[in-house]
């Protein structure tokens, strides 16, 4: 006589009316950087970000958004994509630093 095994379901986490992830639910009154941003090259991210323009709570902010696209994006991003965005991060905190410095 052979037992079955039966795999168990993990009890469902989210209702259909709510998002899968937390950040999908994530809304800000700050300025947003411009369409296809993270689609550049890490010193054109990095100098934006840091712009009053973008920014306007100084480079800190927009190294927030720039993590909060990474982690977002996740999985999904191709590995060349992510090297430049961790460029661009490592760009944006000298930035970061400078600013304090000065």
């Amino acid at each position: 006589m052979a037992i079955k095994k039966t795999a168990k379901k993990a009890p469902a986490s989210h209702t259909s009316d709510h998002p899968k992830k937390w950040s999908a639910e994530v809304t800000t009154e700050s300025t947003y950087p411009r369409e296809g941003l993270f689609n550049k090259s890490a010193e054109t991210i990095a100098r934006e970000l840091a712009s009053k323009k973008v920014s306007p709570k100084g480079p800190a902010s927009g190294m927030r958004m720039l993590t909060f696209y990474i982690n977002r994006a996740g999985k999904n991003l191709p590995e060349n994509r992510l090297k430049v965005l961790q460029h661009a991060k490592e760009l944006l905190h000298a930035r970061i630093e400078k600013a304090k410095a000065a």
